[in-house]
């Protein structure tokens, strides 16, 4: 390797750095894997977050996700465009829209996760299974934890 390759010694072990590609990677190719049944990766993510719930609001499911409600009405606009999600007023509280899995939805959900888990084993294939499963417990250590 010629000295302009890589990121050179001071950005390998920098956490950030690590961290941000990573994520590109994973991100490249979970959007190839989903990409053939009509969502992204961020949609994915939606739909993992309404499925096998009680149907949630809007605001339950942004919350969820950690993004604003803006932003989550957009992809619900998108998702429910696409026949995969569904909205309609809470029985108690109309002022609240609940969000549901359409059918569709779940089918979609069912492929895409396959293929999800696929590139997940992809991007791990380099690490032995005990260091893919330590590598997911400290990130959801790290992810997850509370703010307690």
């Amino acid at each position: 390797m010629s000295s302009g390759d890589g990121p050179g010694p001071g950005l390998s072990g920098n956490l950030v750095y690590l961290l941000k590609h990573a994520h590109l990677r994973m991100a490249e190719l979970t959007a190839n894997a989903v990409t053939p049944y009509g969502i992204d990766g961020r949609e994915l993510g939606v739909l993992l977050s309404l499925a096998g719930r009680e149907p949630a609001s809007q605001q339950e499911a942004a919350q969820r996700l950690g993004i604003d409600r803006t932003t989550m009405v957009a992809m619900l606009d998108a998702l429910e465009g696409k026949g995969l999600v569904s909205r309609h007023p809470h029985a108690q509280d109309r002022r609240r829209n609940v969000v549901e899995l359409t059918d569709a939805g779940h089918e979609t959900l069912r492929l895409a996760t396959e293929v999800n888990d696929e590139a997940e084993r992809e991007f791990l294939a380099s690490l032995t299974p005990k260091a893919a499963g330590q590598l997911r417990s400290s990130l959801q250590k790290l992810v997850l934890r509370s703010d307690d």
